[in-house]
């Protein structure tokens, strides 16, 4: 009777599983392209002018969200002026990749380098946040032609000390973890989104509309939550081979970091980095969270737009 008890149990969570991300997807629909990549499809939204002398800025989100968390306030704003790539990393958001389980930074700026081709992009500034610091970094290592310039919000970018969640080891268990986000993962994160969103926001507030503007109920999507899991669980390993490489990195770079950050320590990953790579600036934000993004609006634009007039500045010298 438990046995019989237990599978009704699992087969009800899974109708409420299936249920939940026919209600997300039809919330939150794909709002951009659908782009074929080696190894899935990538979903990149396409903004602001076209035809600029100038690179167009693409943006990276972090774990755990998708390209919505850079688009508002900051991809929307930049985008009245410049052209703004959005761009949802393989397995987030409306991105799709065939092999959960191939997470690395290499594979993501790989599929995300092949996107912009098909857009005929061959050169941009790129903004990453938070784990896409690591992505950023793999970008301007394996293909700098194509990194104008590098704007890294409190990016992860070296090895650390202790894990990423027990959550996420189970969930890339064989079995274990597909059967969990089959039946458990959407209807408990659904209670557990906006505990965990506000956390990354402190010490600041987060705004009362994040959860929704965001998008950020998406991950809750069984394969998208594994695809996370997955990127968050391989990432130490992955920083920690890349991380002897960035002194090679020759693109202008500038880092921005709250000092009270509590979920990627400044320390560890934008000190380090700022001392490896020359052509590094690094900002340091007295009592401000994870999300600068959202917190130093304005200094980021600044920051982005600064990187933008020196590469145009640049291009007019070469061309004289």
């Amino acid at each position: 009777m438990v046995l019989i008890g237990a599978v009704a149990t699992l087969a009800v969570l899974a109708l409420l599983t299936h249920t939940g991300v026919l209600w997300l997807q039809s919330k939150f629909p794909p709002q951009g392209e659908l782009i074929s990549v080696g190894g899935g499809v990538l979903h990149v939204v396409d903004l602001g002018p076209r035809g600029l002398a100038e690179p167009p800025i693409v943006m990276i989100h972090g774990a755990s969200s998708n390209l919505r968390a850079m688009q508002a306030p900051l991809g929307d704003r930049l985008a009245q002026q410049h052209r703004v790539l959005l761009v949802d990393r393989p397995g987030h958001g409306w991105s799709f990749r065939d092999d959960l389980t191939n997470s690395s930074p290499a594979m993501q700026a790989q599929a995300i380098g092949e996107a912009l081709d098909r857009l005929g992009v061959s050169r941009a500034i790129f903004v990453v946040h938070s784990m896409a610091g690591a992505l950023g970094a793999r970008l301007a290592l394996d293909q700098p032609q194509r990194v104008a310039g590098l704007v890294m919000l409190a990016p992860v970018t070296h090895p650390w000390r202790g894990g990423v969640g027990t959550y996420n080891q189970v969930m890339t268990t064989p079995v274990i973890g597909p059967l969990l986000a089959h039946t458990v993962t959407l209807p408990l994160g659904l209670l557990l989104t906006e505990p965990g969103a506000r956390a990354a926001f402190t010490p600041q507030t987060m705004p009362v509309d994040y959860v929704d503007a965001s998008a950020t109920p998406l991950l809750l999507r069984p394969r998208a939550f594994l695809a996370n899991s997955w990127d968050l669980t391989t990432l130490n390993e992955a920083v920690a081979e890349q991380a002897a490489r960035y002194p090679q990195i020759t693109a202008p770079t500038v880092l921005i970091h709250g000092d009270a950050d509590r979920i990627v320590s400044v320390d560890v990953h934008s000190r380090a980095f700022a001392a490896a790579v020359p052509q590094a600036k690094l900002i340091v934000l007295p009592d401000v969270g994870h999300m600068v993004q959202n917190t130093a609006l304005d200094l980021v634009q600044r920051e982005v737009e600064a990187l933008i007039a020196t590469t145009v500045t640049k291009s007019h010298a070469a061309l004289h």
